[in-house]
């Protein structure tokens, strides 16, 4: 992560009353197709965590991907909804929590479901998890401490996805790809001539541009954190679980 500092953000900042919680509960419900479908979203979103783990435990990709597959085909037939409570942890432990459950005591009747053909597969692309699994650094890393890592990499992806956008959207793709190496990168290393002389401004408008993007990228990242939390007092002690694991 270089040397941004995410425990400059302050936890005054605004709480956003929709969480992916308020997803999980609201898709508890009898009339719930639409929240069935937002939590689908969040199942494709956060996907990727759960396969690593899975993996890491040492099944072969292709159990892995089943397991994945009727793991979230569970979750959205509300088997394991009924147990989410945000106040008991978070959205991340509430998924983690949830797919040892189903390792231990549901994989071999849900075997049986998908040869009968009763279970519905949320579509993964199975073939970018294995690519991604392939590519992780230490071996030896425990599954937990893999899904956490891989979690937090998820989050930062989408944070990515959603600074890119807001670029693309105001007509700045071009200067949100030559900036962003400014995200990870150490301070000391920051090449502010070099950035304003490939944009075309000067070096003081490259310094402010970096700036600013560096702060919105916290006031974002801050964001998605906060959608996996119960509260906004938990956000801090998220951002800083998230960032240890990052560390492994």
């Amino acid at each position: 992560m270089g040397s941004a500092n995410f425990h400059e953000i302050r936890s005054s900042e605004a709480w956003f009353a929709t969480t992916h919680w308020s997803v999980v509960l609201a898709a508890r419900g009898k009339d719930a197709a639409d929240s069935l479908e937002a939590l689908e979203k969040l199942c494709r979103a956060y996907w990727y965590p759960l396969y690593a783990y899975v993996r890491r435990l040492g099944h072969a990709p292709a159990d892995a991907q089943d397991l994945t597959q009727e793991f979230f085909a569970r979750l959205l037939a509300r088997d394991y909804l009924r147990a989410a409570d945000p106040q008991k942890g978070h959205f991340r432990t509430f998924l983690l929590v949830a797919l040892k459950r189903f390792l231990a005591n549901e994989w071999r009747r849900a075997r049986t479901d998908k040869r009968g053909g009763r279970v519905t597969h949320l579509p993964l692309d199975t073939e970018l998890a294995e690519h991604l699994y392939q590519t992780e650094p230490a071996a030896d890393l425990p599954a937990d401490r893999i899904y956490e890592r891989r979690w937090a990499l998820t989050l930062l992806d989408r944070t990515m996805a959603r600074l890119r956008g807001e670029f693309t959207a105001a007509g700045k793709a071009g200067e949100f790809d030559r900036l962003k190496g400014f995200l990870t990168a150490d301070k000391t290393s920051f090449n502010y001539a070099a950035a304003a002389a490939d944009l075309g401004v000067s070096e003081g408008a490259a310094r402010v541009a970096v700036h600013r993007l560096r702060r919105r990228f916290r006031e974002v990242f801050r964001q998605e954190v906060a959608q996996t939390v119960a509260t906004a007092e938990d956000v801090d002690e998220e951002l800083r679980h998230l960032l240890a694991a990052l560390g492994d």
